[in-house]
């Protein structure tokens, strides 16, 4: 059906930058809001940013000014540019969207989630 499929991440020393994509693949009639949500060593996952299909954007407190999202609405994908790294935004990201599959699909509502990828910054 559809999946999503994340790049970047790595290494940073702090204070450096980092950028994460994702791009969702497949049967897709409509993609609906797309979010990045991160989950350190022993912590519960948590919602890093938001952004609606109309582009309006929603930040966890902890990122305000240091990240930005965007996404391209015409290749269905959602980046988010890391700058001004923390030690403490060390952590495993992931990739979230809502949307609707194909018609060869009927447009079942989909939740989704990308593999993960690590980002982890030195001090």
């Amino acid at each position: 059906q559809v999946q999503l499929v994340e790049s970047g991440g790595g290494s940073a020393r702090a204070g450096g930058s980092l950028s994460l994509s994702c791009e969702a693949r497949g049967s897709i009639y409509r993609m609906y809001v797309m979010s990045w949500h991160r989950q350190a060593p022993g912590m519960e996952r948590e919602l890093v940013a938001s952004i609606t299909s109309s582009g309006t954007s929603n930040y966890a407190d902890s990122v305000k000014g240091r990240f930005t999202i965007s996404r391209d609405n015409a290749k269905n994908t959602v980046s988010l540019q890391m700058n001004g790294l923390k030690p403490e935004d060390t952590a495993v990201y992931y990739c979230y969207a809502e949307a609707q599959a194909g018609s060869d699909y009927l447009h079942k509502y989909l939740e989704l989630w990308g593999q993960g990828t690590r980002v982890t910054v030195s001090s």
